[in-house]
């Protein structure tokens, strides 16, 4: 298993990384991912750490906290063993301060998802979302304070803009504070806005990409083919997909899989690993977290490393997945000599 550089950080992440979604299976959003359970999970921790992924994501709201507790049995007395992350912000309560990235909350949060994973230390925590209502000078101080009592080691964001970013960076660089050394965002061959602004801004701040859902939200499995029915087990058939995951035309989908497809035949290897091997060879990319139902799945996903597209395969695909970006990207790309595009 490659290990790359997680940012501006001395610390070394797999480029892999299992995520917990599906670990519980609690509500229709999360049951809809899966509902794997104590010793499913420790089976899937069995697996990743025979093939050196050593990384597990998870997060506070996942399966209202299920997931972090499942994974916290399938890893006991293995800790030293392991990468955590998690995240927290999202409402946790029904209270008026349960959710966000106040003081107030992100301790609480911390706290928490220590007391459910059983350690006393988070590898990587990152925020779920950006929180307008909180100062970012307030949300820093915390996590920095965090990090100083040894309850975090690193921290990074998940789903911000570019300016979020930036600014929080700024008030980091301004105060010494505790710096993000991750951005978890969505990133795919059929989602590829984060090349427009986050992109070029990570190789600026060195900050590494965690990829999150690089499948597509389930697009890029193989099973969603032009004129073929869904699958019957698939999240693409709930409301949740419909309403909450990621918008994306299905024409489109479908001329990215017919891409996919045809290198499939020249590599034999299976689309969801070409879609990931396509993502390991963009910049900023330190891991991609894969979610996996079964073993199945997990070995298949696996499968994704150790070899490379050829940069023919890689520009097929570009081409394949290629649109036009809003202003003022598709304005900045008529001007390359200055704004040259990331490499």
């Amino acid at each position: 298993m490659e290990y790359r550089q997680l940012g501006a950080s001395g610390f070394k992440a797999p480029v892999l990384c299992l995520g917990t979604g599906t670990f519980g299976g609690r509500g229709e959003f999360f049951g809809a991912w899966g509902a794997t359970d104590v010793a499913e999970a420790t089976r899937l921790v069995d697996i990743c750490l025979e093939a050196g992924l050593t990384m597990f994501d998870s997060a506070d709201v996942y399966s209202a906290g299920a997931a972090e507790e499942i994974l916290g049995q399938a890893i006991r007395g293995r800790r030293d063993q392991v990468i955590l992350s998690t995240k927290g912000t999202f409402r946790s309560g029904a209270g008026p301060n349960d959710v966000g990235s106040s003081r107030y909350h992100l301790i609480r949060a911390v706290e928490g998802s220590l007391r459910r994973l059983g350690t006393d230390y988070i590898d990587l925590y990152q925020l779920h979302g950006f929180d307008a209502m909180t100062p970012v000078e307030e949300v820093l101080q915390t996590l920095d304070d965090l990090v100083r009592a040894g309850k975090i080691r690193y921290i990074g964001c998940s789903n911000f803009s570019g300016w979020h970013l930036m600014k929080s960076l700024a008030v980091s660089e301004k105060y010494g504070l505790a710096r993000y050394v991750a951005h978890q965002a969505y990133y795919s061959l059929i989602g590829r806005d984060y090349e427009w602004e986050l992109m070029p801004l990570a190789l600026d701040q060195r900050v590494g990409a965690v990829v999150w859902s690089p499948l597509g939200w389930g697009r890029l499995t193989g099973k969603f083919r032009r004129g073929a029915p869904l699958p019957e087990v698939t999240r693409l058939r709930s409301n949740v997909a419909k309403t909450g995951g990621p918008p994306v035309d299905d024409e489109y989908v479908f001329t990215v899989v017919d891409a996919l497809d045809a290198i499939a035949q020249e590599t034999g290897k299976s689309v969801p690993q070409i879609a990931l091997n396509w993502l390991l060879q963009r910049p900023t990319v330190t891991t991609l977290i894969i979610g996996a139902r079964n073993e199945t799945q997990l070995l298949d996903n696996l499968g994704a490393v150790g070899w490379s597209l050829t940069p023919e395969q890689v520009a097929r695909l570009d081409a394949a997945s290629a649109v036009t970006p809003p202003y003022p990207y598709w304005h900045q790309r008529g001007f390359k000599d200055r704004n040259p595009p990331p490499v």
